[in-house]
């Protein structure tokens, strides 16, 4: 099973990580490599690069970012190949001690061959 893992902060600031903080989450990356579930995982940057496309019948509409609102801002995501739905959420779990205040969401990824 695939699941992606979208984690929202709960405040936006522009404190950047600390060393022990960065080293705490490399730390839980190379247990999650090792053990073979994480595929892909990134910061999402924020910036004027971010884009929403809406389809609304035969209208496409763009919004470009920044998008400021802390319900709106996505901080990372991962990707894991897991045996089950709880060893995701365990994963999730272990991420967000490790990262702190925020949301994570998990989704099962369709995994069509």
């Amino acid at each position: 099973m695939k699941f992606v893992a979208i984690w929202k902060p709960a405040e936006i600031d522009d404190a950047q990580p600390t060393q022990a903080e960065m080293a705490a989450m490399g730390a839980l990356i190379n247990e999650m490599m090792q053990a073979g579930v994480l595929l892909d995982t990134g910061g999402v940057m924020n910036g004027g690069a971010s884009m929403r496309v809406r389809r609304d019948g035969d209208t496409i509409t763009v919004t470009d970012g920044p998008f400021t609102e802390a319900k709106e801002v996505i901080g990372g995501y991962a990707v894991f190949k897991v045996a089950s739905k709880d060893e995701a959420l365990a994963w999730t779990r272990r991420f967000l001690e490790v990262a702190g205040n925020g949301t994570s969401e998990l989704h099962e990824l369709g995994e069509f061959s």
